[in-house]
């Protein structure tokens, strides 16, 4: 697994950004990984191709292109990336901080906040910040604190039983068990896991395994297999189920997204 530092022009210690806000991107391999670090400013993390995950607080967050990651000022993460990713990061001073969301969350990414990043990502690597691309971080980062937050993509639980049906379905996302089923895999019931569902996911089952395949399906369109194929492996019966929820999900088809992503990368 390739170990990852964040590209900063200034220690992660330094209690100061040397702007208010700053932007880096870059493209990390398979099993990227950003070893547990924490700094005195906020950052959002966002992915134009793959997905980045960070782990923070014992909670998993993860985000597909539609949303990007908010982590406040002095809080310990891990990035990590399974498959290889295009990213970025908003750094922003703790000062500005302070209309953003006090705890890490998801925020959902406008089409108006994809084109800044978009455009931000084109320009030379190390260029100064113009006036105007300075007043662009400004909008920016007014934007983001307007976005609907979306806590975890992909939340989880650390409830035994729940849990343990969670992170089965994550080694094995095409096992096509019902409820009822993997509740007396796991020594429970139904109406349990429902409840705690509810509970730790904020969502029915259902939903969240919709997700989970989602998230399992992106970079394998990344990587150029067919749809049919995809939708066979995470346990559909027909690409065309398959492309009915990625769309009611994604609010575009896996064909579309595959375009959307490949011609940003």
């Amino acid at each position: 697994m390739p170990i990852l530092r964040p590209k900063l022009d200034i220690p992660l210690t330094s209690p100061t950004l040397p702007a208010p806000v700053m932007f880096r991107s870059a493209y990390v391999p398979d099993h990227g990984l950003y070893p547990e670090h924490q700094h005195a400013w906020g950052e959002f993390v966002y992915s134009f191709s793959g997905v980045m995950e960070v782990k923070v607080q014992g909670h998993h967050f993860l985000a597909p292109p539609q949303y990007g990651i908010w982590l406040p000022p002095h809080l310990e993460h891990v990035g990590l990336n399974r498959k290889a990713a295009h990213h970025c990061s908003l750094y922003v001073s703790t000062a500005l901080c302070r209309p953003l969301p006090a705890e890490p969350c998801a925020l959902t990414v406008s089409p108006l906040v994809r084109a800044m990043l978009e455009h931000l990502r084109l320009q030379p690597a190390g260029s100064a910040v113009s006036g105007p691309e300075a007043r662009l971080l400004k909008v920016l980062l007014d934007q983001l604190t307007l976005a609907p937050r979306a806590g975890s993509y992909l939340p989880g639980s650390d409830d035994p039983a729940l849990g343990a049906v969670l992170r089965l379905l994550q080694a094995h996302p095409g096992d096509n068990r019902s409820l009822p089923e993997l509740a007396h895999a796991v020594h429970s019931t139904e109406r349990t896991l429902m409840r705690r569902c509810q509970r730790d996911l904020g969502m029915p089952f259902a939903e969240w395994r919709q997700r989970l395949r989602v998230v399992r399906a992106m970079p394998l369109l990344e990587a150029g297999q067919t749809v049919e194929t995809i939708a066979l492996d995470l346990g559909y019966g027909s690409a065309s189920a398959f492309i009915a929820m990625f769309k009611k999900l994604m609010g575009t088809t896996p064909d579309e997204l595959r375009r959307g992503t490949l011609s940003a990368a």
